[in-house]
């Protein structure tokens, strides 16, 4: 890192802000799976590959990059500094993206190597459109059953008697609705 280097921890903090690059370690196609003799979660298969960006990304130009290493819309979810893979977080925005470099600055101050972002992408789920509430009442208006329907099934299981051990009980006959 070029410039001058400074004895307290706030400044070398700022010092190590100043680099203006952000590097990803994007991971994708595989799987998060426990590993066998201490059940730790640990990312296999798939592709793992080094994206490097500018810290001041807007968040949708960062998500067009990932999509580009993808291949296709991503979503993104990543590993917090300390935390182990069962709580990853989403970033759905640019203060999500601003609070997990926040994190990630914060991880770094005492080390002299420093941690690169573990990003996890996986394609983004299609959003369907809802449809506007006069289509939604016609849909339900259809799937209401014939009133003769239920009738009909009440009238069937009422003529047949029901056999407990020796004796058959016969069911009460249906409340007809039409005689109310």
């Amino acid at each position: 890192m070029a410039g001058t280097s400074m004895s307290t921890g706030d400044s070398a903090v700022a010092v190590k802000n100043s680099d203006a690059t952000l590097k990803l370690l994007c991971s994708y196609g595989g799987k998060i799976l426990p590993r066998y003799p201490d059940g730790k979660l640990r990312y296999m298969g798939g592709e793992t590959r080094v994206l490097a960006v500018d810290r001041s990304i807007p968040f949708p130009d960062l998500l067009v990059k990932l999509s580009e290493l993808y291949g296709s819309p991503v979503s993104l979810r990543c590993q917090l500094p300390m935390d182990d893979l069962d709580a990853l977080v989403s970033i759905t925005s640019d203060e999500d993206l601003a609070n997990l470099i926040e994190e990630y600055d914060r991880a770094n101050r005492d080390r002299s190597a420093s941690l690169k972002v573990r990003a996890f992408l996986s394609q983004q789920r299609a959003k369907t459109p809802s449809p506007p509430s006069s289509a939604r009442s016609v849909a339900t208006a259809a799937f209401r059953p014939p009133v003769g329907v239920k009738r009909c099934v009440h009238q069937i299981v009422a003529a047949a008697p029901v056999t407990i051990g020796r004796t058959a009980v016969s069911l009460p006959s249906p409340v007809n609705p039409s005689k109310g």
